[in-house]
């Protein structure tokens, strides 16, 4: 799993218990997943469709730095389905874990449209492709 984005908690990240709150936590996953999608795919209209399998392991507290991964289960015809890992960036214990993110690719009508991705491609694969760097 590789983990792309850092969050530093900050208090106005926090629920009434002092803990970071669930939903500002979600909002970062959908929002990360979604640019994934959107570097994965090529295109920049894609929606988040479905997340199952929410579980919320530990939580996080002001100062606290987390990570968020992403890795790809599967893609579809017009879809990717990702799992999620947020973990402490110190620690390394996990926070929250989501078997099943999918987001689907539209076309410039909104409309669900084939992506034609089959494997998950790098940054070095797709320079690579484009003739940059070495």
């Amino acid at each position: 799993m590789n983990f792309h984005t850092r969050k530093w908690i900050k208090p106005e990240d926090l629920n009434p218990n002092g803990t970071l709150f669930g939903g500002r936590l979600l909002d970062w996953i959908d929002e990360e997943a979604a640019l994934y999608t959107i570097i994965q795919f090529e295109n920049s209209r894609v929606v988040t469709k479905y997340m199952s399998d929410i579980d919320f392991k530990a939580s996080a507290k002001t100062g606290d730095i987390i990570e968020i991964g992403l890795e790809v289960n599967s893609f579809g015809k017009t879809s990717i389905n990702l799992h999620c890992v947020v973990r402490n960036k110190m620690t390394y214990e996990t926070i929250i874990t989501i078997k099943t993110i999918i987001l689907v690719n539209l076309d410039e009508n909104g409309k669900p449209a084939p992506h034609g991705k089959t494997e998950t491609e790098y940054q070095s694969e797709r320079m690579k492709r484009r003739g940059i760097g070495g």
